[in-house]
């Protein structure tokens, strides 16, 4: 079995879609879609036997494809997707999943209908990196997970439709979503637009758990400097994870503090330990490729998708609410 596949969108991301499912058994590229004449000029270089096509409709529409790839902006996503599921075809969507959470609902629900799959294209879960981490939880190394602290800044690349939560936030809220297994309670955000477009290009998001769990998240598009790191913090040990680093992105610390009750005027008594530093093995394979073969096996499958509509979902409810917390002074929004 062979899933023909279109794609809509071949800009900045469109490339690298278009390759990984070339090299993906089972799939095949039936046909590109932009509506730039560079974008399938550069297309038609890089793969002269290719089908492209200027008009969406053709890949929307056509019997021949199985799935359509949509990598274009997100103002363009429920649109696209919502006529590739009426057309019965299965999406594979950028991040993030939709505009507004009515939309993603909606697509949802229509995929059901159809009885179609969504996958969202949250490639960051698929990275050896966050794989790793997600087993050192599963197997208790950390313990009971304390904080995700996430800090996403460099200088640009400005967006002229969303702001900068919209833009950088998305991969950190998947991986959190991903890698702590309970559900958000509320959300406050703070965020400047320093040029007067109403977007703003430094943001500050907290997400408030029940289980006293909290997760913070800076987002910026005004850093001097390019940096990507994420902090875990477990009762047993601590992960910092450097996704800047070409050899020892994940290191895990013997770290944390042990309180005890006693008596008397201090009734908890705090400890700190710290030990060793080690840095586990960190699977180096592409992770848009294990990504794209995971599409492809829970289709030929009929296998739902981890970052299924509904995973997106989540992570639109939060970049949602993030927008009425800005817009109110940084007031809590509940979830």
């Amino acid at each position: 079995m062979t899933v023909n596949i279109g794609v809509i969108g071949y800009g900045y991301w469109g490339p690298n879609v278009v390759r990984n499912f070339i090299l993906t058994e089972g799939a095949y590229i039936a046909a590109i879609c932009d509506s730039s004449p560079q974008a399938l000029q550069k297309a038609q270089k890089g793969y002269p036997k290719m089908k492209t096509v200027a008009d969406p409709a053709e890949i929307l529409t056509s019997p021949d494809i199985d799935a359509v790839a949509i990598v274009t902006p997100v103002y363009t996503h429920f649109e696209i997707a919502r006529k590739a599921l009426e057309n019965g075809k299965h999406i594979f969507i950028e991040k993030p999943f939709t505009s507004t959470v009515t939309e993603a609902e909606r697509l949802i629900e229509l995929a059901a209908q159809k009885k179609l799959q969504i996958m969202v294209d949250h490639t960051f879960l698929f990275t050896g990196a966050v794989r790793k981490i997600k087993e050192l939880i599963d197997q208790g190394i950390l313990g009971n997970v304390y904080y995700y602290d996430s800090t996403r800044v460099n200088l640009g690349l400005f967006q002229h439709d969303i702001n900068v939560i919209w833009d950088l936030a998305p991969h950190d809220l998947s991986i959190m979503d991903f890698l702590i297994n309970q559900k958000p309670a509320a959300i406050t955000a703070t965020g400047i637009d320093h040029f007067r477009r109403n977007l703003e290009d430094v943001a500050y998001l907290t997400v408030f758990f029940q289980d006293n769990v909290i997760a913070h998240f800076n987002v910026n598009w005004l850093s001097p400097v390019k940096i990507r790191m994420t902090l875990l913090g477990g009762e047993k040990k601590m992960i910092v994870w450097n996704d800047l680093e070409s050899d020892e992105k994940v290191k895990v610390y013997e770290k944390g503090v042990d309180i005890q009750s006693r008596e008397g005027l201090y009734k908890m008594l705090i400890s700190y330990r710290s030990g060793d530093i080690w840095t586990p093995m960190v699977d180096q394979k592409e992770a848009l490729k294990l990504e794209a073969e995971y599409f492809i096996d829970c289709l030929m499958k009929n296998k739902k998708p981890m970052n299924d509509g509904e995973a997106g979902l989540r992570v639109v409810r939060i970049l949602e609410a993030s927008d009425q917390s800005i817009k109110n002074s940084g007031r809590m929004v509940h979830l």
